[in-house]
């Protein structure tokens, strides 16, 4: 049985490719890479980061409670099971 990755790609669109810990959220990530994204309370409550989700599978570390579409994630919250591709507002 393999260990799961220590870091993994996000494709971000219209940014480019960086490296997330895994066992990061992926709004941490995202700031670590200079990445903008608005956030409010990074804990799944506002939405305020939702996120359109074109590639992959994350896990949430705390069920969000903000409405979000099928397609969209909560970056704040959750965190990358394998490389993803997100589409974040600029």
């Amino acid at each position: 049985m393999s260990s799961p990755p220590e870091r993994l790609r996000i494709n971000v669109v219209d940014v480019g490719p960086i490296d997330a810990p895994a066992d990061k959220t992926i709004l941490t990530a995202l700031e670590a890479a200079d990445v903008h994204i608005h956030y409010h309370c990074r804990e799944g409550f506002c939405g305020a980061c939702r996120t359109k989700l074109i590639e992959g599978e994350v896990e949430y570390t705390t069920d969000p409670l903000a409405f979000i579409d099928d397609d969209e994630i909560l970056p704040c919250c959750c965190v990358a099971k394998c490389p993803l591709t997100i589409k974040v507002p600029l």
